[in-house]
């Protein structure tokens, strides 16, 4: 079957009414989960070929935040589907207005190979909640992954309601030909720009989750070795193939070379800095290896530095004394190079944050201080977190999505279910009583009079 004759396909089994039912709808998510469950063994073996990702890992940062999702949207969903009621203004009396959740139909979901169960399947999850059929393109970058995806979901859904679609540049290409309801595009800025131009074809609605260079402002009151560990932690999981890991520390001068030396003081207990080890992943080719690698200038190494170019493997490298001419400081690195610049002044900082594109996310670390406030306040970014690196990502509650050149939209939990869904607004007259003197010739005064207050005040 074609890309053409699947979306068509798609389109008719939408326009049955079928996905409309909340029953329908709780009885696939449960499906899913179950399918989840049961071939754990199946995405284990799959994302340690791609990745030589542990199963803990892939556990606890991938197919876990997918069950979570499921059983979150189970849950809510009969109440996420509901009218949600709104105030009815004075002119529209009697009467009463709500929003109506509607799904927008036919899906395109492109997953991003660095989470690739993840990344893949959360979007999917809150299409299926919303009451869509979805077109789902796993990354042709984690093979093995993608192909486990193939084999679930085709052979246990129909094509015409979910259908996983394999391939690289030429069948991503194909599917952005086609008319789509909705869009939902995670990866690369440049390739968000070319998956935004073909929606703009069709004028469909999109979610672009991107990336940037993710800044982490180390203030000097914070805990310094609460601090480090969080910070090693979340920039070194997943060898820091990470959209939202800290892209570069802003440390207070004063207590840059204490924070470096308990940084390395955790990486050389947790972690190997001569091979993958269990916690540790490959970095994902032979292309990303030999970017990162051009990116560690040796003069300006303060720990790591150490690749394998046949195991793809590059150790967990901070760079100190870096600039913002530095190489490393012009692109979103997403490996395991950390770069480290110093400030003085908070204000001079968040000046040198301002002259990148808005990142994805920003973290602080420090006491609640007028200086967090600060940060929070006068810089724009995607979500982030005070004294924590990545984590904010793991609750629902907290929509992730960037702003600007790092993305559009947000998802997650309740949040998933609203992006895949348009509201329609509703107002319900009542039929008992008619004002149409009020609308009709002859025009006086005082009517008038009567007719601003009742469409200026609420």
């Amino acid at each position: 079957m074609n890309i053409t004759e699947l979306v068509s396909q798609q389109r008719n089994f939408f326009n049955s009414n079928k996905t409309l039912d909340v029953p329908f709808r709780i009885e696939q998510l449960k499906k899913l989960e179950l399918l989840l469950r049961a071939n754990e063994d199946l995405f284990a073996k799959a994302i340690y070929a791609d990745l030589k990702k542990s199963r803990y890992d892939m556990l606890t940062t991938e197919l876990s935040l997918v069950l979570g999702e499921l059983s979150l949207a189970v849950k809510k969903l009969p109440a996420w589907s509901n009218k949600q009621r709104v105030p009815t203004n004075l002119v529209n009396l009697p009467a009463r207005s709500y929003h109506l959740a509607s799904p927008y139909g036919v899906t395109y979901i492109a997953g991003a190979w660095n989470y690739p169960i993840q990344l893949t399947l959360l979007p999917l999850v809150s299409a299926m909640a919303a009451g869509n059929t979805a077109v789902v393109k796993p990354s042709e970058l984690a093979p093995q992954t993608s192909s486990a995806l193939e084999k679930i979901i085709n052979e246990n859904f129909p094509s015409e309601y979910i259908q996983v679609v394999e391939g690289g540049a030429e069948t991503a290409q194909e599917i952005l030909k086609q008319k789509f309801d909705y869009i939902f595009f995670t990866g690369g800025t440049r390739i968000g720009r070319i998956v935004y131009e073909a929606a703009a074809r069709h004028v469909t609605p999109v979610t672009l989750e991107l990336g940037g260079k993710s800044p982490v402002f180390i203030l000097p009151d914070c805990n310094l070795a609460v601090t480090a560990k969080r910070l090693v932690w979340g920039k070194f999981l997943n060898a820091g193939q990470t959209c939202i890991a800290p892209d570069y520390l802003l440390v207070h001068s004063s207590i840059k070379d204490k924070l470096l030396q308990e940084m390395v003081k955790i990486i050389t207990h947790h972690f190997s800095t001569e091979q993958i080890t269990e916690n540790y992943t490959a970095i994902i080719n032979d292309r990303h290896f030999e970017r990162l690698q051009k990116l560690i200038i040796p003069e300006k190494i303060y720990f790591g530095g150490t690749t394998n170019p046949h195991e793809r493997f590059i150790s967990p490298t901070i760079l100190h004394n870096i600039t913002v001419d530095d190489e490393v400081m012009k692109e979103e690195i997403f490996g395991p190079i950390l770069p480290v610049l110093t400030f003085h002044s908070l204000d001079e900082a968040i000046e040198k944050v301002k002259s990148f594109e808005r990142p994805l996310a920003l973290y602080v670390y420090g006491k609640n201080s007028s200086a967090v406030k600060k940060i929070f306040r006068e810089l724009s970014f995607g979500g982030g977190s005070l004294n924590d690196s990545v984590m904010y990502f793991g609750n629902p509650n907290l929509p992730a999505g960037g702003v600007g050149a790092s993305g559009i939209g947000s998802y997650h939990g309740k949040k998933g279910f609203e992006t895949f869904s348009h509201y329609k607004s509703i107002l319900e007259k009542s039929a008992w009583i008619e004002f149409w003197f009020l609308k009709t010739p002859p025009y006086k005064k005082w009517k008038l009079k009567l007719l601003r207050f009742l469409l200026e005040n609420f």
